[in-house]
């Protein structure tokens, strides 16, 4: 989960035979602990079903789906690119370029130290 500025709000690292829909409840409740004056969350299109409905029963809030980019050209969409640029701006660290962590709380934790890394570079 990322604030509309790139910034990691909270992170979870699962197994890849889970889909996102499913366990991207566990993120978005922790970004909320923590910063509880959040009203929205956005996504794409494949967090539609299991997530919106987990994420209004749970926490009561809604999801904002972003629409599909028009196949007649490239057009701006808003806050459609912000995770892929933080995710850009991770792959920087060449510790998350390939998959060398075991555990998933490793891989947590380097891509907490890899933001770090890039909002120090920000100051």
């Amino acid at each position: 989960m990322t604030d509309v500025l790139g910034c990691l709000l909270a992170v979870k690292v699962h197994r890849a035979n889970l889909h996102d829909t499913k366990t991207g409840i566990f993120p978005a409740i922790a970004a909320y602990r923590k910063y509880p004056s959040i009203q929205k969350f956005c996504g794409d299109k494949g967090y539609r079903g299991t997530f919106v409905n987990n994420l209004k029963s749970i926490l009561a809030l809604c999801v904002d789906i972003s629409e599909k980019i028009i196949p007649e050209g490239w057009h701006l969409i808003p806050k459609r690119w912000i995770v892929e640029r933080t995710f850009a701006w991770m792959n920087i660290s060449r510790r998350l370029s390939k998959d060398y962590e075991i555990l998933t709380s490793c891989a947590e934790s380097i891509i907490k130290i890899s933001n770090f890394h890039t909002l120090l570079k920000r100051l």
